[in-house]
């Protein structure tokens, strides 16, 4: 029995990283209707899973996403239904993402994942705690627009996010510094 080896670069670790602490501190705004507010952390997610297009990595992210959302959540009870959200998210931003790369799949894979996680996180929220404010009116007034927020910033930032992380160094390679 062989064992596949693993082998993510310490450029996507800290990438990872990084854009899980920005999606952190997106978090933290305050909420909208009945404790709910878009999940900005999903930002981060999918700009990553769009940048990386790496399943392994990519898992690893949304798992590290799901437990900070998780721990800095407003909801009441609302810690496993992060954890569930971002789990299907980022499941579907791994299928997303083998979509050929360009500008129409980075507005259709923002808009797919934004409305799938506040569709999981409201539906497991709504079988485990109870929802203090009908369904409905929790998608019409934090999915939708977090929907609409998600998609215009992963669109502005997407070409940024590229082209900086396109002048990273290789792997194994030393940073020309400039002076």
């Amino acid at each position: 029995m062989s064992r596949e080896k693993v082998s993510v670069s310490t450029q996507d670790l800290a990438l990872a990283g990084l854009m899980v602490a920005v999606g952190l501190v997106f978090h933290f705004f305050p909420p909208i209707l009945g404790g709910m507010k878009p999940d900005f952390a999903l930002i981060m997610l999918t700009l990553f899973a769009l940048l990386r297009r790496d399943r392994k990595i990519t898992f690893a992210t949304g798992i590290a996403t799901g437990i900070v959302t998780a721990l800095t959540t407003s909801f009441p009870g609302g810690q496993i239904p992060n954890i569930i959200d971002k789990l299907v998210t980022v499941l579907a931003l791994m299928g997303l993402t083998m979509l050929p790369a360009g500008y129409v799949n980075t507005i259709f894979t923002s808009i797919i994942a934004t409305l799938i996680s506040g569709t999981v996180f409201l539906t497991s929220a709504l079988l485990i705690v109870g929802l203090p404010v009908p369904f409905i009116g929790l998608f019409t007034s934090v999915v939708l627009p977090a929907t609409a927020i998600n998609t215009v910033v992963v669109v502005l930032l997407y070409p940024l996010a590229l082209k900086l992380t396109s002048r990273m160094p290789a792997v194994g390679t030393k940073a020309k510094t400039q002076y």
